[in-house]
């Protein structure tokens, strides 16, 4: 079998980043998958599944709800090895192109207070695995060491 895409990234040159992962055409329309890199892969500790599952309800809950990205949203959830989350939009970006709009999901979740959209029994099929505090602690962290300094090596995948 052929290794995939996200097989043939060097991930010991891997940091947290914005990197689109790969763009697949679905009939006439392209689709563009990124990875939300949030630490560094076989370095940094992986996410903890409690924060992880926070992200993505506060993310989802963002991303579905707003007005500019919503129809496009295919998909927000994490990567199975937890060192980020993938999110999948309708149309051909660039990972430059979704800054923006990470900064200010980043900093929603940074921000948010109150109890998690989804975060219930009859909503969620493991509602008590969250963690609001570290999921803010790793939005935070992510947008002001990430998101508001990108280069073009937080950009791109290395060689």
């Amino acid at each position: 079998m052929e290794k995939i895409a996200s097989f043939t990234v060097n991930h010991l040159k891997l940091k947290p980043g914005v990197y689109v992962s790969r763009k697949d055409a679905v009939g006439e329309n392209i689709v563009t998958t990124f990875d939300l890199r949030v630490t560094t892969p076989n370095l940094e500790p992986v996410l903890n599944t409690a924060e992880v599952h926070a992200i993505e309800h506060l993310a989802a809950t963002y991303l579905r709800n707003d007005k500019d990205i919503s129809a496009k949203t295919i998909y927000f959830g994490p990567m199975g090895c937890r060192t980020g989350f993938y999110l999948i939009l309708a149309g051909d970006y660039k990972s430059k192109d979704i800054i923006n709009l990470l900064v200010d999901l980043f900093k929603f979740i940074a921000d948010y207070e109150g109890e998690i959209p989804g975060a219930a029994a009859k909503d969620c099929g493991n509602y008590l695995d969250m963690n609001l505090p570290m999921a803010k602690y790793i939005a935070n962290k992510y947008l002001n060491e990430v998101l508001l300094k990108v280069t073009d090596e937080t950009l791109n995948y290395p060689q």
